[in-house]
């Protein structure tokens, strides 16, 4: 078969049924496009009127395929996007015609949504690949496979195009299980872990009375997502003669990528994120036990203390393991360095 990235340059395609053919029109296409398209949007294309048997229209999805038929499939031009281009400064790690990594900063919304229609990294993105986004899903916009939270920092891939889209989509919905997957983050949290390497094992759904938030859910409760997060203590800061310490920079990876995960799983086992509102506004306090650099620098700090520092992928088209790292970002390092004293 040949290579679909290679097809989907072009708007028109015309494929042959042959003696091994059968089953229905709508999944003997998808098959065929290699993964360029899902069947749903195939089902689409069908609907529309895209799909021609001897120059006829084909309407019924359901179409038994026979050997000899010829279709010819007519693929309409991405849409524009409903988000406009914005010409916001991105910090670009990597780039070809299929993927961009990047490096998003603190205060960078991932998606528009209420509140944040404009000035996010998908208005970014439009504007900063241009003709190069080739379409997702018939739009001509990224394709956003993860979420980073508006206030924390780190990698992101974004796909460019549909056939990559789909790949990393399935690469994030495997968390690293089959693929080379791999997420770490590094963040700064209150206290010491008791142990210095653990695993949080604890499924995550919706907050009762507050759909923006995420909470420990009972293990098989209907609303219940399985949550693995797995931990090791990098740095004490302020440790005391019994090996407790004020707060400690630890690295976190993923075995699932939950909304809010490791701000949750932490401070579900008493050790919330320096800055965490949301999730650790009942340790502010203990700030009043640092010394007064400290304390001023922890009481400024304003965002959790979270980094995406790493990120491995397999690259959808070559195949080949991607791994991208970023440092920590000067404004936790400056907090690290002070509560180093």
């Amino acid at each position: 078969m040949s290579d679909p990235f290679k097809e989907a340059a072009g708007n028109r395609k015309v494929l042959t049924a042959d003696e091994t053919a059968e089953g229905r029109l709508d999944a003997w296409l998808t098959a065929q496009m290699d993964e360029e398209f899902s069947r749903s949007r195939i089902q689409a294309l069908i609907k529309a009127n895209a799909v021609l048997l001897n120059g006829t229209p084909v309407t019924d999805a359901k179409r038994k395929v026979r050997p000899g038929d010829t279709y010819e499939i007519t693929l309409p031009e991405p849409e524009d996007p409903t988000p406009l281009g914005e010409d916001i400064p991105l910090d670009v790690l990597f780039e070809d015609e299929d993927v961009i990594v990047i490096s998003k900063p603190a205060g960078l919304v991932v998606h528009p949504g209420a509140g944040n229609w404009t000035g996010t990294l998908v208005n970014a993105l439009i504007h900063h690949c241009g003709d190069s986004l080739s379409g997702i899903g018939g739009v001509r916009r990224p394709g956003i496979v993860h979420r980073l939270d508006k206030d924390t920092t780190g990698v992101m891939v974004v796909a460019k195009n549909d056939i990559a889209h789909r790949h990393l989509s399935l690469q994030f919905a495997d968390h690293g299980r089959t693929t080379p997957l791999e997420r770490a983050y590094q963040a700064i949290v209150w206290g010491r872990p008791r142990q210095l390497v653990g695993t949080v094992n604890a499924p995550l759904g919706r907050a009762t009375g507050d759909r923006t938030r995420r909470s420990v859910k009972r293990p098989g409760s209907p609303d219940a997502d399985e949550a693995i997060t797995h931990y090791e203590v990098i740095e004490r800061f302020h440790e005391a003669p019994d090996a407790t310490a004020l707060a400690s920079l630890i690295d976190c990876h993923l075995e699932t990528g939950r909304t809010h995960q490791i701000r949750v799983h932490m401070a579900h086992i008493g050790h919330p994120l320096l800055g965490d509102a949301a999730y650790g506004g009942g340790f502010k306090t203990k700030a009043n036990l640092l010394p007064d650099a400290a304390r001023e620098a922890v009481n400024r700090f304003p965002r959790q203390a979270l980094h995406a520092y790493l990120l491995q992928f397999e690259h959808p088209r070559t195949g080949e393991v991607m791994h991208f790292e970023a440092p920590l970002p000067d404004d936790m390092e400056e907090l690290a360095a002070i509560l180093r004293g």
